[in-house]
């Protein structure tokens, strides 16, 4: 570990995009998530007090929460807009100059957030949340990308990790700055929905001191000289000329072939394992009941004795849980191997998922029992952050050549959107139906996706896509052939026995 903290040390730009790039990147998206519990009742009332004064009409409560509903829904609708644009901006543009150009449509959000109160325009906040979507639907992908290309082969790994580490931020600081003390207020909740825009502008003014992505200077533009020196600004006045070797052979594998469509990705069978890979593991990390793990916290902690007027405290506990733990991973991803985080992650999900289960339905028969639920909340948590949500982000930068990079992020940041909006659809309806023991649903998933990584998915640290690429035809070329060679021996069998028979 000590090797590659001492390496990572050694290229202060990389952690300089780390940080910058972070910012305005997945910390949008993280914090989208968690920034809307606080002032829901301030939005509520809003929604009441704009529809009494703009036409007289006072709206019964149902009527307020289906637009408080699709309020925060909209988020997730521009979040699938925003990923579905993300791969043709991040080819034509770079990805350097997508991020600083999706600043302003998060900038143009956090304005019509801040003003929403004074003009009494519940619209403004529908509006604006549209808008933060958009720009949390590009930022997953170009973050991401960006930071992948950015980064050394031996620290990728751990880069690409740091994109859930915003992620978490984003949460927590959603969490905290939501409190009464601090933005959570009467007055203050349109500056605490305009966040965004400050974090938009810090990245605005800071990631043009960055160098753009230097795999996509040489694979998609054919600039070696300005590759180059982004290298040696990025990795140190160092020789690099073995990693720019590295990428024009992946440039010569992939000589004369364009960047391919989402459709084209989808019909080619060279890449379907990688593909299957990426449906596996990125409808997983939505269903893998981290969400309704969250729901059901309160839940517990009310249980457990916990004031009301305290909980949004204690659920600083659990944004800090998955904080702490992310960044944790960051620190050990590189010794233990992706494939090796992912597997154990979804191993103790699953063993939580069922005991929690048990625990919240005994919790009404046994006094004890809430603290253990707590305890287990905990525990999923961990192991949430410390496996999938680290592992899992990054994956198609690094499974996927450069001609594929794009479509795959495209499927994978749509897949991420549209399970994150029917869970927020369906979730009040399973839980309604099914209490606790909706768990079950989502211990499917985790046991299906760690099975699918531990017998399909070969181990991507330190690994190039092409050697990955080769690692993953190797894998099921043996198995096709092993089932082939099943097939033929019992038709050879059969062809015996008849002519036995006869």
């Amino acid at each position: 570990m000590t090797e590659y903290l001492t390496l990572l040390l050694d290229c202060p730009v990389v952690i300089a995009a780390i940080f910058i790039s972070g910012i305005g990147g997945t910390f949008q998206y993280g914090f989208g998530l968690s920034v809307m519990t606080s002032p829901s009742g301030f939005i509520k009332e809003l929604v009441n007090r704009t529809c009494l004064q703009r036409y007289s009409v006072s709206l019964e409560p149902w009527q307020v929460s289906f637009i408080w509903s699709f309020t925060v829904s909209i988020f997730c609708i521009g979040g699938l807009v925003g990923s579905l644009m993300a791969g043709p901006l991040i080819t034509k543009f770079g990805r350097k100059r997508c991020l600083l150009l999706n600043n302003f449509v998060a900038i143009f959000g956090a304005v019509l957030m801040i003003l929403s109160q004074t003009a009494t325009s519940f619209e403004m906040i529908m509006v604006a949340r549209l808008l933060y979507g958009i720009n949390a639907g590009v930022s997953l992908s170009a973050h991401t990308i960006y930071l992948v290309e950015c980064a050394p082969k031996r620290l990728r790994g751990m880069v690409g990790v740091t994109v859930a580490t915003f992620i978490s931020l984003g949460k927590f600081c959603g969490q905290l700055l939501g409190i009464s003390e601090l933005l959570g207020t009467q007055e203050r909740w349109p500056w605490l929905l305009g966040f965004n825009g400050f974090t938009a502008l810090l990245q605005l003014s800071t990631m043009p001191l960055l160098p753009e992505s230097p795999r996509f200077l040489l694979l998609d533009r054919g600039d070696r000289q300005a590759c180059e020196k982004a290298l040696r600004r990025l990795w140190g006045n160092k020789d690099h000329s073995m990693e720019v070797e590295e990428m024009l052979e992946e440039k010569a594998a992939l000589q004369n072939v364009r960047s391919h469509s989402v459709m084209e990705l989808i019909q080619n069978q060279t890449v379907r394992w990688q593909l299957l890979t990426i449906l596996v593991t990125f409808t997983a990390l939505q269903l893998c009941g981290i969400n309704a793990v969250y729901f059901y916290s309160f839940e517990v902690f009310r249980a457990a004795g916990i004031q009301e007027h305290q909980l949004r405290y204690t659920a600083l506990g659990t944004g800090m849980c998955e904080l702490s733990t992310s960044v944790a991973c960051f620190m050990i991803i590189e010794n233990t191997g992706k494939k090796v985080l992912m597997l154990r992650g979804y191993t103790g999900m699953s063993a939580t998922v069922i005991l929690l289960t048990v625990t919240l339905y005994l919790q009404s028969k046994i006094s004890w029992m809430p603290y253990c639920s707590m305890v287990l909340i905990f525990f999923f948590i961990f192991f949430f952050a410390s496996g999938p949500a680290g592992v899992t982000a990054p994956l198609p930068g690094e499974i996927f050549t450069q001609s594929f990079k794009s479509a795959a992020y495209t499927i994978a940041c749509t897949l991420n959107w549209t399970g994150l909006f029917v869970l927020g659809m369906l979730f009040p309806v399973l839980v309604e139906k099914l209490d606790y023991f909706c768990f079950f649903l989502f211990l499917f998933f985790c046991v299906g996706c760690g099975l699918y990584v531990k017998f399909n998915v070969p181990e991507t640290k330190n690994q190039t896509a092409l050697e990955i690429a080769a690692a993953f035809q190797k894998m099921h070329c043996k198995s096709e052939e092993s089932q082939s060679k099943k097939d033929t021996e019992q038709k050879l069998k059969g062809v015996q026995i008849y002519e036995t028979q006869f």
